[in-house]
């Protein structure tokens, strides 16, 4: 019998370790503690086909991030001419050049895997590099360029660099461990066993890896292997509000620090902290518990993303099977932008003062946390308020645009396409309406009845002809030639299923025109900042600075704008059409994005 079980026992081990056999002990999650309270990962590489698509994508962004960057300089000249230099050194290394070749250049690993994950809340990134010594010379140019070396120290056998930020109380450890970069935002001289595990000369008694966490969330959300991501707020909010994490500490001693300073209040007073902090903090964790996120399709012409946020029960069961009866929340809608979003505040109303009620039997006590109790309890005051009629009959808000473009005579643009305000009481919504604005009362649209058309003194408003249709749960407005015609069909599109809170469609087309008008705001917004600032030079108004810094910062500002705008109309031509929807499920909400790309 003793020698049956010694050999069961046997035959268990060794299917335990054939099981991990194929899991690398250099992959970056290896170094992830799996009680992390937050990781990003690629569980695998991208194919050769996506990746060279995403590359090509990102080339187009690579003007716009320039511009950005020689802002940023321009800004930091006369404050921190050494910072100015180093983000203008980056800036000279990205020149020229594309996402690929500057990685190729600098030893960065496009094909291999990364990691971003927290020691405690200290962030760490770990990821795969191809050539080490490109990488180190890369990073010795950019010491150059800021003008001073970067302290380095060795733990054991391992050297890294270091760079102390005293007014926060923290340091920057960058290292090439073997074949991986690694960075971390620590506390400013950490301690021997944090500094240990960011770098990975120890390891955690358990990993991300040997959790499979990532993992099973793929599987169980249908996130592609190729970015998986997770914020756990129960590990990460009492960490955070407590002070114990040694990260969070040493931000808060560095702050507590520059205040006695000011004030000569003692730094122990300062950091005083309340034993309610952790389960308090535990307690506001629980209503919303984690939120994750990934891909779930990848490729040269698709870019599909779902976003996951967990929500308490009973949170999840006063919205999962509620089903709003707004035209188009369903689906149904061919306008080239089409947003539906669902505003039953009824049972919102409902849900906030049950919120509102559980706070004041139960304040918060916790210093960082007693703002809530104000809140909430005004969020109490207001929600009887929202009954009253119309506001308390609203089910959501519809809006499609068949087109729109800038209007010169105004700040809002001009548009075509209809509003759709749901309710459950659409008479009393337009009785409401009627009182607020004496011309609409000769208005008598019928339910399901043909539109009818506005005053034309009213017409002007929208730039041309509008029409008013009812539903038996909706007011539908149609603006522009032809939108009466839609009207009724737009009323009669399929009302939200169980659950659902919003859904959109934006076309390709639709894209270029939103950027185009907000391109023609922004240049109006900037000739106006500039006019604002030559008044304010010295000896005008008695501004201050040098007139010629002013100069080139709007210079620099400008450039940077348009180089944005630029990479985001070049994206946007590529653009077939964007797909949004929200709902909530018996875990919590789920938001899913559907990009669709020319070929």
């Amino acid at each position: 019998m003793q020698s049956r079980t010694r050999f069961i026992a046997l035959g268990l081990a060794c299917v335990a370790l054939a099981a991990c056999s194929h899991k690398d002990r250099n992959a970056p999650l290896a170094f992830a503690p799996a009680d992390t309270p937050y990781a990003v990962a690629n569980l695998a590489p991208l194919d050769d086909d996506t990746r060279k698509a995403l590359l090509a994508q990102a080339d187009l962004q690579l003007p716009s991030q320039l511009a950005q960057l020689e802002a940023f300089a321009t800004r930091q000249q006369s404050a921190d001419p050494d910072a100015a230099r180093l983000v203008r050194a980056l800036g000279a290394e990205l020149k020229g050049k594309t996402i690929e070749g500057f990685a190729q250049a600098n030893g960065i690993d496009l094909k291999g895997r990364f990691a971003l994950y927290g020691e405690g809340m200290a962030p760490v990134l770990r990821s795969d590099l191809a050539d080490p010594k490109a990488f180190e010379g890369f990073l010795d140019r950019l010491e150059t360029a800021y003008g001073k070396k970067l302290d380095t120290a060795t733990i054991g056998t391992q050297r890294y660099r270091r760079q102390v930020f005293p007014a926060s109380g923290t340091e920057l450890v960058l290292a090439v461990t073997g074949k991986q970069l690694v960075a971390a935002l620590l506390p400013a001289d950490p301690a021997t066993p944090l500094l240990r595990l960011a770098l990975g000369l120890d390891r955690p008694a358990k990993s991300l890896q040997d959790d499979n966490r990532l993992a099973d969330l793929a599987r169980d959300k249908g996130y592609a292997k190729w970015l998986v991501g997770q914020f756990d707020l129960v590990r990460a909010l009492p960490l955070m509000v407590s002070g114990s994490d040694p990260l969070i500490a040493a931000i808060r001693i560095a702050h507590a620090s520059a205040e006695s300073a000011k004030t000569g209040e003692p730094v122990p007073n300062l950091l005083q902290a309340s034993p309610a902090c952790a389960p308090e903090a535990g307690r506001i964790a629980a209503r919303v518990p984690s939120m994750s996120f990934g891909y779930t399709r990848l490729d040269a012409t698709h870019q599909d993303v779902r976003f996951d946020l967990a929500l308490a029960a009973d949170i999840t069961k006063a919205f999962s099977s509620l089903k709003v009866d707004l035209p188009g929340l369903g689906g149904g809608g061919t306008a080239p932008f089409d947003l539906s979003l669902a505003l039953p505040v009824a049972p919102l109303r409902t849900f906030w003062a049950a919120q509102a009620d559980a706070v004041a039997a139960t304040p918060f006590t916790c210093p960082m946390l007693t703002d809530l109790n104000d809140a909430f309890a005004k969020l109490g005051d207001a929600a009887p308020k929202a009954a009253i009629p119309p506001f308390g009959n609203l089910l959501g808000l519809r809006l499609a645009l068949d087109t729109l473009q800038a209007d010169k005579t105004s700040s809002l643009p001009a548009f075509t396409g209809r509003i759709v305000l749901g309710s459950t009481d659409p008479a009393g919504l337009l009785a409401t309406g009627q009182m607020m604005v004496p011309a609409l009362a000769r208005l008598k649209p019928v339910a399901g009845g043909a539109p009818v058309a506005l005053p034309k003194d009213m017409s002007t408003m929208f730039g041309g002809p509008a029409w008013l249709a009812s539903g038996d749960k909706a007011l539908a407005l149609g603006a522009g030639a032809g939108e009466d015609a839609k009207l009724a069909g737009t009323l009669q599109d399929p009302v939200g299923g169980p659950g659902q809170m919003a859904r959109m469609h934006l076309s390709g087309a639709m894209y270029l025109d939103w950027l185009k008008f907000m391109e023609a705001k922004s240049d109006g917004l900037a000739n106006a900042a500039a006019v604002m600032s030559k008044n304010d030079e010295p000896g005008i108004n008695g501004g201050e600075g040098s007139p010629a810094d002013e100069a080139a910062q709007a210079a620099a500002d400008a450039a940077r704008t348009k180089a944005q705008f630029a990479a985001m109309e070049a994206q946007a031509q590529r653009v077939d059409g964007i797909d949004a929807e929200m709902h909530v499920t018996g875990d919590g909400i789920v938001v899913t994005s559907h990009t669709t790309l020319k070929q």
